[in-house]
């Protein structure tokens, strides 16, 4: 057993992460969805006393944001709220570190300056409102621990934006894309190295807020995803393009206190480029 236990293996960060220890050799358990189900605090519970893990990473979570409206509204809650909280204090409870991921959707999206740490919470739809929940659990419930908040998560292994432009780049002369939403597109790898580093480093507790530095449009974002294929992306407004769930206007969040811990972050060209190279594009 490792000093190091990381839920939500298999999604997109949690793969990530994993990869990201492997190649520095570092120990851990890993458990997905099938293997350690969050949202039974005695499954959990028992996990923990029988692993003693020293850090948490808590991966697993409910990110279907549109479903999280009507279908999937209680195992939204219940992963991401109950499934936290229990987490949480299974962390507590054995003296473990705790690394929770959050959102920027726990914002109004309303303010074109951006978002401090330290703003007021004002969720929109229900998957902004669980993972503001989940936040407050893991105040109330640890001591150790450092709240994560990203966007627009982009990565080798699942289901993201930069996959579904690819894909439907293939099949269509013209893409039509909103470019009235505007944020900070997220690595994996990038995020993944970032909550290794607050543990690394032994950093202040708390919140901080991580993405891939600069900002951009979905259409921008595609733009650049698309800069080398033969297919026009033209922009759109969002009006035309309906969802259920409220999407935010403005959802770029301050990364100043993420600088601060001396981590360095490159811009989302960047993080793209070298993101596509490694998938063959």
């Amino acid at each position: 057993m490792s000093e190091i236990l990381i839920t939500g293996a298999k999604g997109q960060l949690g793969t990530e992460l994993c990869h990201l220890l492997d190649e520095r050799n570092i120990a851990y358990d890993a458990f997905d969805s099938s293997e350690l189900d969050i949202t039974n605090e005695l499954a959990v519970e028992k996990t923990f006393e029988e692993y003693q893990p020293k850090v948490v990473y808590h991966c697993a979570a409910y990110t279907a944001v549109d479903n999280a409206e009507d279908n999937g509204k209680a195992t939204n809650w219940f992963v991401n709220v109950n499934g936290t909280e229990n987490v949480a204090k299974a962390a507590q409870k054995v003296g473990a570190k705790m690394v929770y991921i959050s959102t920027d959707y726990v914002f109004d999206g309303k303010n074109e300056h951006g978002y401090e740490v330290d703003d007021d919470l004002n969720p929109q739809n229900e998957y902004g409102r669980s993972k503001a929940a989940g936040e407050q659990a893991v105040q109330e419930n640890l001591s150790d621990y450092y709240i994560i908040r990203t966007s627009w998560v982009f990565g080798e292994y699942g289901k993201n934006f930069v996959y579904t432009m690819l894909r439907l780049a293939k099949d269509h002369d013209k893409l039509t894309v909103v470019n009235d939403q505007f944020g900070r597109p997220t690595w994996t790898r990038t995020l993944a190295e970032f909550m290794v580093h607050l543990i690394d480093t032994d950093a202040e507790y708390g919140i901080y807020q991580l993405s891939n530095d600069g900002s951009c449009s979905w259409f921008e974002f595609a733009t650049e995803i698309l800069k080398n294929k033969d297919v026009e992306v033209a922009p759109v407004t969002s009006a035309e393009f309906p969802q259920k769930a409220y999407r935010p206007t403005y959802s770029i969040m301050s990364l100043d206190k993420a600088k601060a811990t001396g981590f360095e972050i490159p811009s989302w060209q960047e993080a793209l480029g070298t993101f596509m190279r490694n998938i063959g594009e």
